[in-house]
């Protein structure tokens, strides 16, 4: 799978708080059954605010997993987790037992306490790449 190399950027806003969320990791490729871990980290000066990870696939988008900024606990969803360190302003993603049809184009998002405002980027995504053992 291909790296994706447009760059594409969506920020709708309704208030002045500015907000980041980065990916620095461009591709990763791992093996069926093994574990992976897709890095992102964010800046916002809100307090209140929401983190998400998107799957991008044959053309579609779909929600892999919320975190709630105020919430002590990682959100897990199946074999879908995350690693949540609001100090460090870290928001990782960590896929476990990997199966082929985890192979996709992932991206972190963040959403603030303001209605309508979401950013993320896809020029900075994490493409995952899993292949079997034959």
């Amino acid at each position: 799978m291909a790296v994706l190399s447009s760059l594409w950027a969506v920020v709708i806003t309704t208030s002045s708080m500015a907000q980041t969320v980065s990916q620095h990791q461009q591709e990763k490729s791992v093996q069926v059954a093994e574990s992976a871990t897709l890095d992102c980290t964010y800046d916002t000066s809100d307090t209140n605010y929401f983190l998400f990870w998107y799957k991008q696939q044959g053309g579609q988008v779909t929600l892999v997993i919320l975190q709630e900024a105020y919430k002590q606990y990682n959100a897990t969803e199946n074999r879908f987790s995350v690693n949540f360190q609001k100090a460090a302003k870290s928001f990782s993603l960590e896929i476990s037992d990997s199966q082929l049809g985890d192979a996709a184009t992932y991206f972190c998002a963040l959403r603030g306490s303001h209605k309508l405002q979401i950013i993320f980027t896809q020029d900075e995504a994490d493409a995952l790449n899993i292949s079997s053992v034959q």
